[in-house]
């Protein structure tokens, strides 16, 4: 599955014009002198250029960065998502019997499942906003070693509440992760084959990571105790992340003077967490908890309080509201965050059916997950193959469909069946949904809106894909409980959530076919506001590479 596999970053890479940064101090180039004169020139006009929204990330590399040092970093990046993958899908394969484990009742299995990704989906839209002002070397960095640090503890919890917790902490550390190691990929390589290779393994990263999350831990119960799973992950962490901060090569925040919308950043992240927490603790405790009705209408007021303070009060608003304004777009965002509910739903109920109807291990199911990672690999070349020949709401339609009948496939499994007759097919149909959905999101999103509104359009399409995952689990497990409850029946209780999962679905491919469409680009570059602020990009790089200084002018102008 891509899970945000390259984010903002590379669609303002990619979106870019190539640009060309002088390096040299002033006369060291033939342009230099010519260049200096322009930006003082401009200097004297003492007004402020345009606003110009996330800086590009087409650069030249590090100067002195041998080409091996680079291809290591790049492996390193590549492998800092996988490892962060390994962590998030132990949770999801291993929830059930990590539970049973820890004496926690069944319904509480599904914490373990959803609590990293909950966090990570909630903190990840801040996560590369945070990388570009302080620097994404220096997030990453710090997101492995609070990774490292929350799964090396967690190992050594026994109580289910603390495990959790601290799964819920580690989803901060692969927050910090996902973006920034995707942003250090297209600044450590120059746009070509190498840079376009790398984003591509490092979208592979992401199914291969889960699968091999859950053969380690299959693995582990097999032979020994779940802990030491949890101590050769936080290992193989360290193993990953000090080298990383070794080899990586220093880069200059993108934009050091920019400034964080710390109360927007409060409230929309406050607002989700209580959101989604009060989904997934509801099978537990029940609605008629008085906490569970306090904390919802919470997060609503809290995120009412988030859109009333981006669109009046924020100066540099984490979220413009005018975005919205874009044709297609909130359609586009609610089918894509219905698509990644029934995502969600379809792979705990998956691990449940395997797991607790036909008694398989963890170590099963993970041989039977196979031709999940081999099919979602193909499954991103299969993207980039349509992206030319068809039109990205029809890519978005078709992984819809996959996702609808996988979950159709498992609602009307037999009790007694041989995985290959519908277990199979379901693995197989699913393992294409996610690579298409977000690669024909991000085409749809990139299309809707501005230049200077790409890396949060790309964002929050990466958010809900975490995000959605985890609440619609809460969703579907409220329904598994309510119904097991009144059938007494726990398989009818799957059947339930996975017939939610197709009804998700449903109504996304309907949205979808209705009223989302692929906003026509005749143009041939960037319009004049847009090329303004490239411009304005543009001639503050040069007058940093050549020691001149541009006081408040008309950059763009």
């Amino acid at each position: 599955m891509s899970l945000v596999q390259t984010l903002h970053y590379e669609v303002n890479s990619t979106q870019s014009s190539s640009r060309s940064v002088i390096t040299g101090p002033a006369g060291s180039n033939p342009q230099t002198s010519r260049e200096v004169s322009t930006i003082q020139n401009i200097s004297s006009h003492g007004a402020t250029p345009p606003e110009t929204g996330h800086p590009v990330f087409d650069r030249v590399p590090s100067i002195g960065v041998t080409r091996i040092r680079r291809l290591i970093t790049t492996a390193l990046l590549i492998l800092a998502n996988l490892v962060q993958m390994i962590v998030n899908f132990t949770g999801v394969a291993g929830g059930n019997s990590l539970s049973n484990a820890m004496g926690a009742k069944p319904s509480y299995a599904a914490w373990i499942a959803a609590s990293y990704a909950l966090t990570q989906g909630t903190f990840v839209l801040m996560s590369g906003r945070l990388g570009d002002v302080f620097g994404h070397r220096e997030l990453l960095v710090i997101g492995g070693i609070w990774l490292s640090v929350c799964i090396l503890i967690s190992a050594f919890c026994n109580n289910f509440f603390a495990f959790v917790t601290m799964r819920a902490l580690a989803g901060v550390g692969g927050a910090l992760i996902m973006p920034n190691a995707a942003a250090m990929i297209s600044v450590t390589n120059p746009p070509g084959r190498v840079r376009n290779l790398s984003l591509g393994l490092f979208g592979a990263s992401a199914p291969i990571g889960g699968y091999l999350g859950a053969l380690f831990l299959g693995a582990f119960l097999e032979k020994t105790d779940w802990k030491w799973c949890f101590i050769f992950i936080a290992c193989l962490c360290v193993l990953t992340f000090i080298p990383l901060w070794a080899l990586a090569p220093y880069e200059p925040p993108v934009d050091r003077q920019g400034k964080i919308d710390w109360v927007g950043s409060f409230l929309g992240t406050s607002s989700l967490i209580l959101f989604n927490f009060v989904w997934n603790q509801a099978p537990n405790v029940g609605w008629s908890m008085p906490y569970e009705i306090v904390l919802l209408i919470a997060s609503l007021i809290l995120f009412g309080g988030f859109l009333l303070w981006e669109r009046d009060f924020a100066v540099h608003p984490i979220m413009p509201l005018d975005i919205f304004k874009a044709p297609s777009f909130l359609t586009l965002l609610l089918v894509i965050l219905l698509n990644y509910m029934a995502v969600g739903t379809l792979i705990w109920y998956q691990v449940l059916w395997v797991q607790v109807v036909w008694d398989w291990s963890v170590f099963h199911f993970a041989v039977g997950w196979t031709p999940f990672v081999i099919c979602a690999t193909a499954a991103a070349s299969l993207a980039a193959w349509l992206i030319p020949r068809l039109a990205a709401q029809w890519i978005l339609a078709i992984g819809t469909i996959t996702i609808l009948i996988s979950n159709a496939l498992m609602a009307t499994v037999p009790v007694h069946q041989t995985y290959w007759a519908q277990i199979f097919p379901s693995v197989v149909l699913f393992s294409f949904c996610p690579d298409l959905v977000y690669t024909a999101g991000q085409i749809i999103a990139s299309n809707s809106v501005r230049r200077h509104q790409q890396g949060i359009a790309s964002s929050i399409i990466g958010t809900l894909n975490l995000y959605g995952n985890s609440l619609g689990l809460g969703f579907a497990s409220t329904i598994e409980t309510q119904i097991s409850k009144r059938l007494d029946n726990q398989i009818m209780g799957y059947r339930a959530a996975l017939y939610f999962g197709v009804a998700l679905s449903a109504v996304a491919l309907i949205l979808d076919v209705c009223f989302v469409r692929l906003v026509k680009d005749d143009r041939e570059g960037w319009n004049e506001e847009d090329q303004a602020s490239l411009n304005a990009i543009e001639l503050q790089d040069r007058a940093q590479a050549t020691g001149a200084q541009v006081a408040p002018g008309t950059a763009g102008s």
